[in-house]
């Protein structure tokens, strides 16, 4: 699973448990983003160190989570399909499974190169049923697996309605997210003054 991770929070978690159990995989892999070319960098808020320090924290203890910094180390832009190619062609007895949601679902023709990124790889297209409609993400993958001979699955998402920027503006205005986020990253947060407040009583 791939994202800017700006911060993690628990939606991202439950959403890897979900693929675990849904599809009985080994490991969910969580990559933060070093340089994804979708995004403004401006509209990052913390350099890829924090961001990976903040997954490291969200995901310890939990043996089947592991923090993978393949495109987070890299200086150039990490585009998927090289990204998945990579691990496809190196750990070549490894069945990789690639997590999106449902709005990259019906835009993954405008990402580089779809065609390498639907057959590098199983997609794991997530969608919430008070959200999206499976009947027009099925449309979708019918219309993907027909063009591009992919494998495309559809993962039933855990509802919980907040987003890494919902979380920024909250703890710029001061409110409590340890709600939405795992109590470590919440406290290097407060800690480290990310988003523009610092609680005083955290200072050493």
């Amino acid at each position: 699973m791939g994202g800017t991770f700006d911060p993690i929070h628990n939606g991202h978690l439950m959403l890897g448990e979900a693929a675990l159990s849904q599809f009985s995989l080994d490991e969910i892999w969580f990559m933060p983003n070093g340089n994804p070319p979708h995004k403004d960098r401006s509209s990052i808020q913390s350099d890829a160190r924090v961001r990976a320090h903040m997954t490291a924290l969200a995901i310890e203890g939990r043996e089947r989570f592991r923090l993978e910094l393949y495109e987070a180390e890299r200086e150039s832009v990490s585009y998927s399909y090289e990204t998945l190619e990579h691990f496809r062609d190196s750990r070549r007895g490894d069945k990789f499974y690639f997590i999106i949601g449902a709005d990259s679902l019906l835009a993954i023709e405008t990402w580089a190169s779809p065609d390498r990124v639907l057959r590098a790889c199983t997609i794991l297209a997530a969608y919430r049923g008070d959200m999206d409609t499976p009947e027009e993400m099925n449309v979708q993958i019918h219309y993907l697996n027909e063009k591009y001979d992919a494998d495309i699955r559809l993962l039933r998402a855990p509802l919980m309605d907040v987003s890494s920027r919902e979380l920024r503006e909250a703890i710029r205005r001061g409110e409590d997210v340890a709600a939405y986020v795992p109590e470590k990253v919440a406290a290097y947060i407060r800690k480290e003054g990310l988003y523009g407040r610092k609680d005083p009583k955290d200072e050493p």
